[in-house]
């Protein structure tokens, strides 16, 4: 399989899909084969860096104070958390789950991550959505910047799975790119590479399926 070959399957999803009256989601959906996803070090869980985006805004929390949080606004946090909220977050089992379903992405500096996985683990873990651990080794503004473009991808223990890799009015060719970068990771994560994978299809939300490979 080439990019051309990826780009060509992107091109007809396109073109076969009506034109609708919202902006749609471009998604692929990933088949895979010979792989035990009983055992938990065989599912996919990975985050992955799309080359040009999602095509919308994503909504990034940080839990921090002071000058890291600051620093998070300016680099395009939407949503600042006050750590000392996290308790009684974590007793509002309905705005957690709020919380968990409007914002995309979670940040927290390193010293509130085990206060994080007491109150909101068992919400925020089964979404994903657990916070990327902000070390002092770690940039905050690059931590943002790599967020807006990354989408976190969780086969949990099924041999398919979907996931978005931008919107119908990118470029084809992006879309490509992001579909390419996608299906190189899954690869290098399975034990026997491309041979792990049975099929991989892309279509708009609303369109039909077409086969990648």
């Amino acid at each position: 399989m080439t990019f051309e070959d990826i780009l060509e399957s992107v091109k007809q999803a396109l073109e076969q899909a009506p034109e609708r009256k919202f902006s749609e989601n471009v998604d692929i959906a990933i088949n895979l084969k010979n792989v035990d996803m009983s055992k938990p070090e065989n599912r996919v869980d990975e985050e992955i860096i799309l080359p040009n985006g999602l095509g919308k805004s994503i909504r990034i929390a940080v839990f921090a104070k002071g000058d890291i949080a600051q620093r998070a606004t300016s680099a395009g946090a939407e949503m600042i958390l006050d750590p000392e909220e996290i308790e009684s977050l974590g007793d509002d089992k309905t705005k957690a789950r709020e919380l968990a379903n409007n914002v995309d992405f979670f940040i927290s500096e390193v010293a509130y991550m085990p206060s994080i996985a007491k109150a909101l683990g068992p919400i925020l873990g089964p979404r994903g959505k657990m916070p990327e651990p902000l070390t002092p080794d770690k940039n905050i503004e690059n931590i943002v910047n790599k967020a807006q473009n990354a989408i976190r991808v969780r086969s949990k223990d099924r041999l398919s799975f979907h996931l978005p890799v931008g919107r119908r009015d990118m470029e084809a060719e992006a879309l490509a790119q992001n579909i390419e970068s996608v299906i190189s990771r899954i690869e290098h994560k399975m034990a026997s590479g491309k041979q792990n994978i049975k099929s991989i299809y892309v279509k708009t939300t609303m369109g039909p399926v077409v086969k990648v490979i």
